[in-house]
């Protein structure tokens, strides 16, 4: 790792959110900067990375240190980033998130991921505090912000008023090593299931998901997984809902599952049930496309962007259309294996290359 202290960088990456067990942004910004080389910048980070020039900063600014992680990069950002931008000689920072110092000549690009804490505000919810107070000035001194999909360019449009021209939508990618049709990747035969991935949060559309699969006329040679991390306001409602439904032997929730164990988990299943409320992008759909698992999801927001022709599309706020996609991928051998091989070739269109390719050439007219 270069610290030295004479470094200077025209352009310097702010890597403060990227730790061992990435999820969701930081996922993306691990993922991104490799492909940001060509614009030969410093990266702000406690990691190492051999091929690049380094600046250290502290390793508690992540969220895996919870809302104190969170705390901690704030006031960083505000006190100490500008600073290192004087210091290493800087012309433009790039932010994998929209956070960057307001009181300061820092020029900077950053990337939106989604306006959901606006959507589905939260009474005293940080999120939706941060999104209302905070972000929008972040996005007013921006040079530019980037984002991962139309349907949050226009969102960013609309809540925020930031002028089209001043926002590029780039679709993000999946890692297509891990992502992939396995040997043995057949139907668990002993314990057929559908799956949800992700968090359990109201706007993932969780309830409705059990519902229709308490409907499908043929629920009892199924069984419904959620796989992802509980929440402990939210997952007991879920809990009571299946029990009141009856059908608790039927559904497994298995927590957070390991990154290494999720394309086994994706594989096997019948299919991905994904009917979201909203989503900036939608790593699942793309993930399980990728492994070749048929894909249920919704037909609005970034979702359909990701899943073109590829999947079933279906209205996330009516119950009778998800079981009925449900009931036609477990009865209809001949399109599950369409949807399987749609999928394949959909996830094929993105790639961590073109991603990093088309955002060099956002950042290239701002250093």
């Amino acid at each position: 790792m270069n610290l030295d202290t004479s470094l200077s960088s025209n352009l310097i990456i702010n890597l403060s959110i990227i730790f061992s067990q990435p999820t969701g942004i930081s996922n993306y910004a691990q993922n991104l900067f490799p492909y940001l080389k060509f614009l030969q910048p410093t990266l702000l980070t406690s990691q190492r990375y051999p091929d690049f020039d380094c600046y250290e900063i502290p390793n508690n600014l992540t969220p895996a240190q919870g809302t104190k992680g969170h705390l901690n990069r704030l006031i960083w950002t505000q006190f100490q980033l500008p600073k290192i931008y004087q210091q290493l000689k800087s012309n433009l920072l790039f932010s994998p998130i929209p956070e960057a110092p307001i009181n300061s000549k820092c020029r900077y690009v950053v990337t939106f991921h989604d306006a959901i804490p606006l959507r589905f505000p939260k009474k005293r919810s940080p999120l939706t505090y941060y999104h209302r107070y905070y972000v929008p000035r972040i996005l007013r001194k921006a040079e530019h912000i980037i984002c991962n999909s139309e349907a949050t360019a226009k969102d960013i449009h609309h809540f925020y008023q930031a002028p089209k021209s001043k926002i590029t939508p780039i679709l993000l990618a999946h890692d297509t090593q891990h992502f992939r049709p396995l040997a043995n990747n057949n139907i668990q035969q002993d314990n057929p299931y559908f799956l949800y991935l992700g968090r359990q949060d109201p706007y993932k559309n969780l309830q409705r998901i059990i519902s229709a699969f308490a409907a499908l006329p043929i629920s009892h040679e199924y069984q419904l997984w959620f796989a992802g991390s509980e929440d402990k306001r939210y997952t007991p409602l879920l809990k009571t809902q299946i029990q009141e439904l009856g059908i608790t032997e039927r559904v497994k929730f298995l927590n957070y599952v390991p990154y290494s164990e999720l394309p086994k988990i994706i594989n096997q299943a019948v299919a991905l049930v994904f009917p979201s409320l909203w989503e900036g992008f939608g790593f699942p759909v793309l993930e399980a496309m990728a492994c070749g698992t048929p894909v249920i999801t919704s037909n609005i927001s970034s979702l359909p962007e990701v899943a073109g022709d590829a999947a079933i599309l279906v209205n996330p706020y009516h119950t009778g259309e998800l079981t009925e996609a449900m009931q036609l991928i477990a009865t209809d051998e001949q399109l599950r294996n369409s949807l399987s091989n749609l999928g394949i070739e959909r996830a094929k269109e993105f790639s961590w290359e073109k991603t990093g390719k088309a955002t060099v050439e956002v950042l290239s007219r701002f250093v």
